[in-house]
């Protein structure tokens, strides 16, 4: 009867947050919007407090004007705040609620506008894809089902420590890590054709992530990464590469030539 209990607890609870993603994937998202959206102002916030701001009037103006380029073509009717950081790490990130960071470290590493696109566009569409929510999402499903089958099992034998363990990491590499490379490839796909539109080359995006890659450093095996390595991002850009050119076309001959 609990074993029952626990597969329609687990179904339920799957069925009731299931979405879809802009580019078609089936979702997990449980959590009301303006809830993260709530999350993410106020990590922002701590982030403001905690992190120096960078004050140069010019690199502000940059990136300012890269971000709002991206915006208006991707989520024209919200408000985002944007903020760089004074961070040697070369990143940027987007929150739910509308925020955008960047590292005065990624400015070293995007050489021009275009790259910088690059990165911010991805990040964005990680917000818009809902990728916070999936992430949130995926860890309360593995949760509820972890309790759920401590419960059905016995956890002191023997075996129950082995299957244990192997849901840990069956859960691990199997459900967490990949639908993490699955979000990045997504964001990237998406991420490329907002540049596009906002009339950003998109083959600079390539160039960013050979920049990347030569950053020196070692990596972990892709396979245990929750990022995909920076030659398959080089490839799959390139598989998006001919409707992104498209999106760039029609981006300048309607005028959106940025200048940032």
């Amino acid at each position: 009867m609990l074993k029952k209990l626990t597969i329609i607890s687990i179904t339920t609870f799957i069925v009731i947050g299931c979405a879809t993603s802009p580019l078609g994937r089936k979702q997990l998202t449980v959590l009301p919007a303006a809830q993260l959206d709530t999350m993410g102002t106020e990590a922002f916030q701590q982030l403001k407090q905690q992190t120096p701001v960078e004050t140069n009037k010019g690199i502000n103006r940059t990136v300012k004007c890269v971000a709002d380029a991206i915006v208006e073509v991707s989520s024209p009717n919200q408000d985002w705040e944007v903020v760089v950081f004074r961070d040697d790490t070369a990143n940027a990130f987007a929150l739910p609620g509308g925020k955008i960071g960047v590292h005065t470290g990624l400015l070293e590493v995007a050489k021009n506008q275009d790259q910088l696109a690059t990165v911010i566009g991805h990040e964005v569409a990680h917000v818009l894809a809902d990728h916070s929510n999936e992430r949130v999402s995926q860890d309360l499903a593995l949760q509820q089902g972890m309790t759920l089958i401590q419960a059905v099992m016995n956890p002191q034998s023997q075996m129950g420590q082995m299957v244990m363990g192997v849901l840990g990491l069956g859960a691990q590499f199997g459900v967490i890590l990949p639908y993490s490379r699955i979000q990045e490839s997504e964001a990237d796909e998406m991420g490329l054709y907002f540049m596009a539109k906002a009339g950003f080359e998109p083959k600079e995006s390539v160039k960013l992530w050979q920049n990347m890659s030569q950053g020196g450093g070692e990596k972990p095996p892709e396979f245990l990464s929750t990022h995909p390595s920076d030659e398959t991002r080089m490839a799959r850009l390139n598989q998006s590469m001919n409707r992104a050119l498209q999106h760039y076309q029609q981006a300048q001959a309607s005028g959106k030539k940025p200048r940032c």
